[in-house]
């Protein structure tokens, strides 16, 4: 029996004595861990200093593990070694950082994780391509016990830097490595390549998610639909949506409120409405109208004129509980201003005040400008005056209304005096206010004063635009300096600015006024695109100078091109005009007929040159027969030549029906 008790005891004292050796000489790496984590767990920041020299990587990420109950600490610990400049720069712990992403994203906070991923790929010299990453989560995955959701988030990471070839690369990658991202992931790149209007690389990637295996959800389809609203395909966007319905998948409010906007952007009220309509029956009782909702048929109705609807939208809105916003305000406080009912916008500003809502710089702006365009400079400046007194943001919008206000008023002077005043106090210049001061002085022939904003502007280092050129280039055209004008446009060449269409057809008018016809010619050999304006002047002044033959050339050049759509009305009136100079009557009552059977419908111009010219060459029984025809074929007449021509002779031909026995 002692012998037992003996053995046990010796038995005992053998693992004691183990036990006491291996606590007796404990690795340093332990050591150290243990009073790291110790002086974390009582946040003893300054006492953790000690130890930046020797943290590695692994040990960093070994912490960070111990932590995972207490994802908080573990972050603060995390962005305490990122700004630790003790530490060695050269330990970029990037595995310590795809741990802290597991972690985050294990524990829910996404947007923790989404923070460093998106540091991690987008750090100017430091910057890691997202499979890089995406070997680090792989790597780091088993052991930090995280979920599959860290690869939805880096590829939401991608997508918030825009990098679509990235997250593409990613998605391609975890499917190599048999981890299948879900298909919110999916939906998320989707979405940022509709965004970024890659069109045709969404349908590819939508076209293959049902042979992957992705069913579709709700916010697929709304992809699908947001597409075609794009491309203003309603009709598409529809059937969209009722083949959502028949695969069992109720809309949301998001599903309703883009095709309720696209219908508004189209134009077609009255489907906008049938949708609002039944919103609930379509959604299982599920979805009611929002803000968003109600605020897009508001808006809908401002555009196409008829306020008398917005109101009353706007009343079911209040009635049915959804409270109105500034957007709602906004919307109709612009289009009682672009109604010329600028008293009831400014009534509308008080109500929403009256409402604890505030009045945002986009309704101030919208006032201040329909009051400029209405010439209430008084009201413009008190409501400017309002904006400054209770220090609301003065954008470049502002600027630009202020600006072009003062000029369309004829306050061309106080207008630059206050783009100086912006100026000098080193507010954001905006290009508009100067192209705008531009455009007066040139309507006003001061082109020396043009010429010094031109030079304000480069000399300020602006990013000039094809506008302000243009400006400048067709001013001096129209005053026939066309050494200038060319010089100018030289400049613009060489500060590498494309000229746009506007520019180029003034130039070929400047030339064709000019007698050079050839290049004129040659101008318009070298654009890269033509309108009916650029075919048009060259047609008025071949047809000016006689030459025929050259017109009939240009006007088979416009027939041949776009299907006969550069052939307008404006190029039928020329043609009219210039066949009564050379009195051939019977040939502009052909071009007439020609551009009624066409579609083309003729204008008072049209009305105004016929019948002034047949009046004086061709009878009366003429005259009133084309007038006949011009008025069944939806003409208007031109009132002035109407009462004094042809007003006459219908009176002489009742009277002669009257005397007639």
């Amino acid at each position: 029996m002692f012998a037992h008790v003996f053995a046990r005891r010796t038995s005992f004292l053998v693992r004691c004595f183990h036990v006491a050796k291996k606590f007796s000489n404990p690795e340093p790496e332990d050591i150290l861990f243990s009073a790291v984590c110790l002086n974390l767990r009582q946040r003893r920041w300054n006492n953790l200093h000690q130890f930046s020299p020797s943290l590695t990587n692994p040990l960093i990420s070994r912490v960070l593990l111990q932590f995972r109950s207490s994802p908080k600490l573990a972050l603060e610990f995390y962005n305490w070694v990122l700004g630790d400049n003790t530490m060695a720069k050269s330990e970029n712990c990037f595995e310590a950082s795809c741990v802290m992403i597991h972690l985050l994203v294990d524990s829910r906070r996404f947007d923790d994780a989404l923070s460093i991923m998106v540091n991690l790929i987008s750090v100017e010299g430091e910057k890691l391509s997202p499979l890089h990453v995406l070997s680090g989560l792989i790597r780091t995955y088993q052991a930090s016990g995280s979920s599959i959701d860290v690869f939805d988030s880096l590829v939401r990471a991608c997508t918030q830097n825009g990098d679509t070839e990235g997250a593409y690369k990613v998605i391609e990658q975890t499917r190599a490595e048999g981890i299948w991202v879900s298909v919110h992931a999916l939906n998320n790149f989707m979405g940022c390549l509709l965004n970024l209007n890659e069109i045709d690389w969404f349908w590819k990637v939508y076209k293959e998610m049902d042979s992957l295996g992705y069913v579709e959800n709700v916010n697929t389809f709304n992809l699908v639909i947001y597409s075609f609203r794009k491309e203003n395909k309603l009709f598409e966007a529809l059937s969209v949506f009722y083949r959502m319905l028949k695969c069992g998948i109720w809309p949301n409010v998001v599903s309703f409120n883009m095709m309720i906007d696209g219908a508004c952007k189209t134009g077609d009220m009255g489907f906008a409405l049938q949708l609002l309509g039944k919103m609930g029956v379509m959604s299982g009782n599920f979805v009611s109208p929002n803000a968003v909702t109600y605020n897009s048929v508001i808006n809908g109705f401002c555009k196409v004129g008829r306020l008398d609807l917005a109101e009353r939208i706007r009343g079911d809105m209040v009635e049915s509980g959804v409270g109105c916003n500034e957007r709602t305000y906004g919307a109709l406080v612009d289009a009682y201003g672009r109604a010329g009912s600028s008293d009831e916008a400014l009534r509308l500003c008080d109500e929403m005040t009256s409402k604890g809502l505030e009045a945002n710089t986009v309704i101030y702006n919208s006032i201040v400008y329909w009051l400029f365009m209405e010439g209430d400079m008084e009201g413009g400046i008190l409501v400017l005056s309002d904006m400054i007194s209770k220090k609301m943001q003065i954008d470049r919008f502002t600027h630009a209304i202020v600006v072009r206000g003062l000029c369309r008023n004829g306050y061309v002077d106080e207008a630059v005096k206050f783009q100086r005043q912006i100026s000098e106090k080193k507010l954001v210049e905006d290009i508009v206010c100067h192209n705008t001061l531009m455009h007066h002085f040139v309507r006003d022939k001061k082109l020396a004063c043009a010429d010094q904003i031109l030079g304000s502007m480069l000399v300020r280092g602006l990013d000039l635009d094809a506008i302000s050129f243009g400006t400048l280039i067709d001013g001096y055209l129209k005053e026939g300096k066309l050494e200038r004008a060319i010089d100018i446009y030289e400049g613009m060449i060489k500060m590498k600015i494309t000229p746009n269409l506007v520019i180029y057809n003034s130039i070929v008018n400047g030339l064709s006024k000019r007698g050079l016809a050839g290049a004129a010619e040659a101008v318009v050999n070298a654009m890269a695109s033509k309108d009916a304006v650029t075919y048009n002047t060259l047609l008025h002044e071949s047809l000016k100078t006689g030459n025929v033959e050259e017109a009939v050339n240009i006007l088979s050049k416009m027939q041949k091109q776009e299907g006969e759509k550069l052939v307008s009305l404006v190029t039928y009136n020329i043609l009219i005009n210039h066949l009564c100079k050379f009195g051939c009557y019977e040939k502009a009552k052909e071009v007439l007929k020609v551009m009624v059977e066409r579609g083309v419908v003729p204008d008072y111009i049209t009305y105004g040159t016929l019948i002034t010219s047949f009046s004086k060459n061709r009878s009366e029984e003429e005259v009133v027969e084309l007038h006949d025809y011009m008025v069944v074929h939806g003409v208007t007449p031109h009132e002035h030549i109407h009462r004094s021509i042809v007003r006459p002779l219908l009176d002489g031909e009742s009277g002669k029906h009257l005397t007639k026995p």
